[in-house]
């Protein structure tokens, strides 16, 4: 998730975007305690400071939901200080993260500062398309930077002209590319895609017709093609071919020609996000494993009878490469809301929660905010508990199914769950063979770690910090309780309640150390989307009095 920054910052004096930048990656340092920031901070009867290694002191302040403290943002350093300052600190092995870093904060300032100029078009361009698409809401989303990783806009090596032209935050549409692939490279999943009205035929995509007999047509991103020309064997055609506009993970794209409920294709992408190593490619493996996680949350769904609803992504392909690859995404009838959009603005007045309450809530957005906080806990407690299972399902990974009905929650993008086997076959669900073996594991510990991380942090408590303060904060340990109560003295239940009400800390991931600052050889982090070592205060039993004004 990229964007800007939050309705917080938008209201703080600050000196450009260089400022707001510079503090948000010196507060993500701190918190990950990179090269002892931490023990460089002080207290005294003018308060609490970081004295850099040049001498500068940096006046902190309260530090909101996942920081004891953070940088003062009327005392925010330069971004080169700042960056001279992680050099200082950085163990000469971490000499090419360090490096690569520094790239990643002058890409991200670039961005944001592209986007400032784009704003007010980019809502008039929303505002001009009417009633709001999936895409329509991730755009406004990428409005609002991710909660914790401070470079989130950057997309490695991509132009400024290729951000505008395929980013979300710039709410584009753009055509597709297509290659042909030899079809006995091709696996493909249970569903199928080429019976959609809007898929092509090879004449459509610049293809002579005569490689229909003997290879499989590949919808291919534009910043892709040049990438999978180079792929022995495959042919891209000539003709881009179907309009689409990108959604929050810039990789997945929405079909702008589909009738009926939205469509979107997951395609590779050559960039990373959300640090070097993330790339946005995709590994043919989480393909499969994706779609058997869902048949397993199918089929709990269907004994819980909660109001979840798992997005269809059965129909998918690769030919053995990870930038020659789709996913077919279909969505349930209704108007499908991302979750990162909610505190987001809107392109009238207001906030996208504020406009979804007035009009299927009576315009009470703490009503609104209740039943999703409450859907979402409730599912995911009775998972834990019950399954063993804990999803990696943040707040661009869920959705809001409005207009049909009661709210229901969608759940998307199963790929990087955890599950637990023993917990599984105690409740009579079947193992999936998922061909990562890092997505099975009996430790009720590293469960724990993504509910807290992912589910907690992002999915809840950031979400209802933003749109209500402290007041949301206190809601999420309300429903959060309800729903553990339900279990009594369950054994999980009391681990799960032990790390998250009654903890002294919680637990936090180091994002920008794994993903950029230290190679995986080093941290020895199996996967850097689950790498923990950082702790932050428990906003559950003591909620922050005001936004925190360094997000």
């Amino acid at each position: 998730m990229g964007g800007a920054m939050t309705a917080a910052d938008e209201r703080s004096p600050l000196p450009g975007r260089e400022a707001y930048l510079a503090r948000r990656v010196l507060d993500a340092l701190l918190r990950e305690d990179y090269g002892g920031l931490a023990g460089r901070v002080s207290r005294d009867r003018t308060g609490v400071a970081l004295t850099l290694p040049s001498g500068r002191r940096v006046r902190l302040v309260p530090g909101g939901l996942f920081q004891d403290f953070a940088v003062d943002p009327d005392d925010a350093p330069g971004l080169e200080e700042v960056l001279a300052a992680l050099d200082a600190v950085a163990d000469p092995a971490d000499a090419a993260g360090v490096g690569a870093f520094a790239e990643e904060c002058r890409q991200a300032l670039r961005a944001l500062e592209a986007h400032d100029r784009d704003r007010d078009r980019v809502l008039a361009r929303l505002a001009g398309r009417g009633r709001l698409t999936p895409a329509g809401y991730d755009s406004l989303a990428a409005f609002l930077d991710h909660p914790v990783y401070p470079t989130a806009r950057c997309r490695f090596g991509l132009s400024e002209a290729e951000l505008r032209g395929y980013a979300p935050e710039f709410a584009p549409e753009f055509r597709l590319r297509w290659a042909a692939a030899p079809a006995e490279r091709v696996v493909r999943g249970p569903g199928r895609a080429e019976t959609e009205p809007w898929w092509p035929s090879f004449r459509d995509a610049g293809l002579p017709e005569e490689l229909a007999a003997t290879h499989t047509l590949f919808p291919v991103h534009p910043l892709t093609a040049g990438t999978v020309r180079e792929i022995p064997g495959v042919v891209v055609g000539a003709t881009p071919y179907l309009p689409v506009r990108p959604t929050l993970s810039m990789r997945t794209v929405e079909v702008v020609a589909a009738a009926g409920p939205p469509v979107h294709l997951k395609l590779p992408l050559v960039t990373s996000t959300l640090g070097l190593r993330n790339r946005r490619s995709i590994k043919p493996g989480t393909l499969h494993d994706g779609a058997a996680a869902e048949r397993m949350l199918r089929a709990i769904a269907a004994r819980e009878r909660l109001p979840v609803e798992l997005a269809d992504e059965q129909a998918f392909a690769h030919a053995g490469h990870e930038y020659l690859g789709w996913l077919l995404r279909r969505h349930p009838p209704g108007e499908i809301v991302t979750v990162a959009a909610l505190p987001a603005p809107a392109p009238g007045p207001g906030r996208v929660i504020d406009e979804l309450a007035r009009r299927y809530y009576g315009g009470d957005t703490m009503a609104l905010l209740r039943e999703y906080l409450s859907v979402l806990l409730t599912w995911n407690v009775r998972l834990f508990v019950r399954y063993g299972v804990a999803l990696e399902a943040h707040q661009q990974n869920l959705a809001l199914v409005l207009g049909h009905g009661p709210l229901r929650l969608l759940i998307k993008d199963n790929d990087g769950l955890l599950a637990s086997p023993d917990a599984l076959a105690a409740a009579g669900v079947p193992v999936p063979g998922f061909r990562d073996e890092r997505m099975l594991t009996d430790d009720p510990h590293a469960l724990a770690d993504v509910f807290v991380t992912i589910t907690l942090h992002l999915a809840a408590a950031a979400i209802a910090f933003d749109v209500a303060g402290a007041r949301g904060v206190r809601l999420v340990r309300e429903l959060l309780a309800d729903a553990l109560d339900e279990y009594g003295g369950h054994p999980m239940a009391r681990l799960l309640r032990a790390r998250t009400l009654d903890a002294a800390r919680l637990v936090g991931k180091s994002m920008v150390t794994a993903g950029t600052l230290v190679d995986k050889a080093r941290t020895g982090a199996r996967d850097v989307n689950k790498y923990y070592g950082t702790s932050g205060p428990n906003y559950l039993r003591h909620p922050p009095a005001e936004p925190a004004r360094h997000r």
